[in-house]
This record gives structure tokens, C-alpha cells and sequence, in this order.
């Protein structure tokens, strides 16, 4: 049996639900999974379903073309298909903090995060071992202002050569350039220690101390070009007062940052997060 997830969106029009699910029926599909948005203002449909096909016949790319054939004109219909067994490859770049990593590694292969990690790459060896415990290849790319053309030749080498879906930047304190953007449009998702769109950038827990702040955050979200400015995935928030120090700051945003960023990376690997606009659709 084949499991596929569809995520679709088109203009807010009547008859896409029903169309939909009986094109799904006619090709000897079982629907388990079915919900839908609509943003009223914008008269925009967004929708995923999950479904079981059945048939030992079953051809993933048929079931492609058709439904763009009978559906994909009708509604000018925008689809993603997405078959369950087969796990997205995800690259981790890293600088020096462990933290974000040894959780998704831990997550990674215990199978709570189903995805595929060919390699990790950092800026810094700090962290190979960690690399090496997991028995995941590492791949230390330095990076500075003389050498950033040649090190992001070497980097998109590597996710071309690895076939890789989507980059995860666990605490990576580079600033990923527009070339790589263009080449992973909404798949490269950064864990940022502020609760955005406060204290973008360098040190926010430094920025969120000095103005006195009562709750500290940790967001996850697609890369854009604008710095900490892309569709926001996940977020969550940790209390603090004026008794904690900067220190106190960053042990709390650490623990946020590692559960936000899961939360994030699970959402995407499970093809539950919509882009539309700056803004994302998540579905339950």
C-alpha cells in the first residue's frame, strides 16, 4: 500500500473539497486525513490530505499527471505530492553551540524525526565529534569574509552531491547568502533565540535583558533574504524577571531553542507547514 500526502492551495472557490476527494476515490484511494484553511481576506484554500492507495498497480507519477490533468486547470490548483516512505534528506550546519544538534541526532535516530541526515557541516571542527558519535559524516567548511564565495561553492558541491531536501541551521552563526536562498526557497529552516520579530540578529538575549523584558522566546523559521524576517514555523515563549542575569537568559532560551526547533523540523519533515506570502499554514 502506498501512503501519500497532498499539500494543495488555490483560489477560494466552490466545489475543491468535493472534487478532490472524489478524484481520490475514483483512483482507489482511502482518504485518513483531511483539513482545510481558508484566509477569507485573501480568498485563499489551502488544504492536506493524507491518503491510503490502494492496488499493486499503483503508479505515484500517473496519479501525478492525472489529478493535475483533471484538477490542476479546472481550479488552477497548486499541489505538492509527497509519498510517506520516502524520508526527506536533511543537512545540519552548525557552528560551535552542541545543543540544537545532540537533540536532533538523538530524535533523528531514535525515528522520531523521519528524515535522512547525510552530513553535518560546520565553520568550525568543534563539533565533529559529536559527528563521529552518531557516525554521521562531518565536513568542516570555514568561513570567512575573504573566503565566503569559495566556501558556499564548496557547500552547494556538497547538498548537490548529497542530494539533499532541506538544510537545517542548528545554531549555524553565519549569514547564509542569497545564492543559497534562491537554490532552497523555503527549505532551510533557522532556530533564531528571540521571540521574533523582537531582537532580530546578533546577542538578543543581551538586547532582551538590557530592556528589561518579562518573557524571553525562541522562533523557528524559513530563511529569506531579510535577516531573522522569513515565514515563522514555531515558537514558544519562557518567563523571566528582573532577579535573572544574562546567564540565566541564555540557560532558559537554550532549552526553548531545542524544543522550538524540533517542533519545527517535525511539522516540515511531516509535510504540515504551508508558505504563503511571509506567513505559514500549519496544520495539526
Amino acid at each position: 500500500m502506498n501512503q501519500i500526502t497532498l499539500l494543495m492551495y488555490c483560489t477560494d472557490q466552490k466545489g475543491i473539497i468535493a472534487a478532490v476527494t472524489n478524484f481520490i476515490h475514483q483512483s482507489q484511494g482511502n482518504i485518513t486525513y483531511i483539513d482545510q484553511y481558508v484566509d477569507r481576506p485573501n480568498a485563499a484554500f489551502f488544504m492536506r490530505v493524507e491518503c491510503d492507495m490502494n492496488g499493486n498497480d499503483f503508479d505515484f507519477q500517473d496519479f501525478k499527471n492525472q489529478f493535475y490533468q483533471d484538477l490542476g486547470t479546472r481550479f488552477s490548483l497548486h499541489c505538492d505530492f509527497y509519498l510517506k516512505n520516502q524520508k526527506p534528506k536533511m543537512a545540519v550546519f552548525v557552528s560551535k553551540y552542541d545543543h540544537c544538534l545532540y537533540d536532533i541526532m538523538a530524535k533523528q535516530q531514535s525515528g522520531e524525526l523521519a528524515a535522512e541526515i547525510p552530513f553535518i557541516l560546520s565553520n568550525h571542527p568543534d563539533l565533529e565529534i559529536i559527528a563521529q558519535r552518531f557516525d554521521i559524516p562531518f565536513f568542516h567548511i570555514p568561513v570567512n569574509k575573504d573566503n565566503k564565495a569559495e566556501a558556499e561553492t564548496k557547500q552547494l558541491a556538497l547538498l548537490k552531491e548529497h542530494e539533499v531536501d532541506y538544510i537545517v541551521l542548528a545554531r549555524y552563526m553565519q549569514i547564509v547568502s542569497p545564492t543559497l536562498i534562491d537554490h532552497y526557497t523555503h527549505k532551510i529552516i533557522n532556530i533564531h533565540h528571540s521571540f521574533l520579530p523582537a531582537f532580530p540578529g546578533a546577542k538578543p538575549y543581551h538586547s532582551a535583558f538590557a530592556r528589561g523584558v518579562k518573557i524571553i522566546g525562541a522562533t523557528s523559521h524559513y530563511v529569506t533574504e531579510e535577516l531573522d524576517a522569513g515565514p515563522i514555523i514555531e515558537q514558544d515563549i519562557a518567563r523571566v524577571t528582573h532577579l535573572n542575569s544574562i546567564a540565566d537568559f541564555i540557560e532558559k532560551g537554550r532549552d526553548l531553542e531545542r524544543i522550538v526547533l524540533l517542533r519545527a523540523l517535525k511539522l516540515h519533515v511531516n509535510r504540515k507547514v504551508m508558505v504563503y506570502g511571509n506567513k505559514t499554514v500549519v496544520f495539526s
